[in-house]
């Protein structure tokens, strides 16, 4: 089973970018033999009908369709790669590229919130869909990161992981929910995790009672999930709250304590503790810091 490693080149950016079907990360594009790779690999086809095998499975490749591959997935084309996407873009990166300069900040390349895709895939791939009305911008945000790293102008490295950044934002919010991501992807415990997680954030909700909700002990839900995603149940309760809390920041003027106590922390001092642990700022410098909006 060939092994593929990002082969990192000093002063460019740990990057890559490549139009299909002219290029592919890992696997030569006209046998599309099986491959795996130590590397995160978008896969976008803008325009494909064919199949793809990945960990065995077979999926059917169409347009519109974003594939998010973590490493150690073992991937081959069931049609020829030409045929299979006519049209589309790889983009290939090793794990540290997200957080560079922050050691520490993350238990593993799994914990990253941008990278749960890719550690939801480590054991069933996950493929996310691309309404055709959003196509175009997709196409454009490829395109962009392609030329910075062609051009290799000053400041390229920070330019290219900027557009990075701005994928993997994308393709975090493909999905209206991370329940139903995890159906799709035929995961329904982790599914009524987050389900439970989603209907219950707002109370004083804790790995027990997620536990006790779907019938297991907590021991054994918790390392299911932490092997699952990377983090564990209180992490991504505590991650739900936070992104509720700052779509109440930005969008409401309700007070710092009304918005903890929404969002599962009735104790504002704590709220405003873990709300600073999260961000580096309080609730209210975090609404601050805001630019104002537009006039109508």
């Amino acid at each position: 089973m060939p092994v593929v490693g990002f082969g990192r080149v000093p002063g460019i950016a740990p990057v890559v970018a490549a139009r299909v079907p002219q290029g592919l990360p890992a696997v030569d594009p006209v046998t599309g033999g099986p491959h795996t790779h130590d590397f995160l690999v978008l896969f976008y086809a803008s325009r494909a009908n064919g199949t793809v095998l990945i960990d065995g499975r077979r999926w059917t490749v169409a347009d519109g369709d974003l594939f998010v591959i973590a490493p150690g997935q073992v991937v081959s084309f069931g049609t020829p790669f030409e045929e299979a996407t006519t049209e589309g873009w790889t983009v290939w990166f090793p794990t540290d590229v997200v957080r560079p300069g922050t050691p520490g900040a993350y238990s593993s390349w799994q914990a990253h919130p941008l990278l749960f895709p890719f550690a939801s895939g480590i054991n069933r791939a996950q493929r996310l869909h691309i309404p055709s009305a959003d196509r175009a911008g997709w196409g454009r945000r490829f395109a962009a990161l392609d030329a910075e790293l062609r051009a290799r102008r000053d400041g390229h490295q920070e330019a290219a992981l900027a557009h990075l950044t701005l994928l993997l934002v994308a393709a975090a919010r493909l999905s209206t929910g991370v329940a139903d991501q995890l159906r799709s992807a035929d995961e329904p415990l982790l599914a009524a995790v987050f389900a439970a997680i989603e209907q219950r954030y707002h109370e004083p909700i804790s790995l027990a009672d997620v536990a006790a909700e779907l019938a297991l002990t907590a021991g054994h839900l918790t390392t299911v999930v932490r092997r699952r995603t990377g983090r564990t149940v209180q992490q991504w309760i505590a991650q739900r709250r936070m992104q509720q809390a700052r779509l109440l920041l930005t969008e409401t003027r309700l007070t710092v304590a009304a918005i903890g106590r929404r969002v599962g922390y009735p104790d504002t001092s704590y709220f405003i503790k873990r709300f600073r642990a999260e961000h580096g700022v309080t609730p209210t410098q975090w609404r601050d810091a805001a630019p104002p909006a537009p006039p109508p």
